[in-house]
């Protein structure tokens, strides 16, 4: 399953709002640089969807975009 985000960088607070079922707002405290704000986005989306052990989340498109497409397994929906 694919889930589109949308991502702000350098915020105060870590805020994972979820627009629909199939589209996602996060605010992270990382800089976009050096991959830190991608991780960070990555493992709050594990957290929000409880993606664990085997289950592989990743960035299909948008690794430099604050527009991002993820892909889920489909077993945890």
């Amino acid at each position: 399953m694919y889930i589109k985000i949308r991502v702000k960088t350098k915020q105060k607070k870590e805020i994972l709002r979820e627009v629909s079922a199939d589209h996602l707002e996060i605010s992270v405290k990382e800089p976009a640089e050096r991959n830190l704000a991608n991780d960070r986005v990555l493992d709050l989306v594990r957290e929000h969807f409880k993606v664990y052990n085997g289950g592989v989340v990743r960035i299909v498109s948008g690794h430099h975009s604050p527009s991002k497409i993820i892909s889920l397994p489909d077993k945890i929906l």
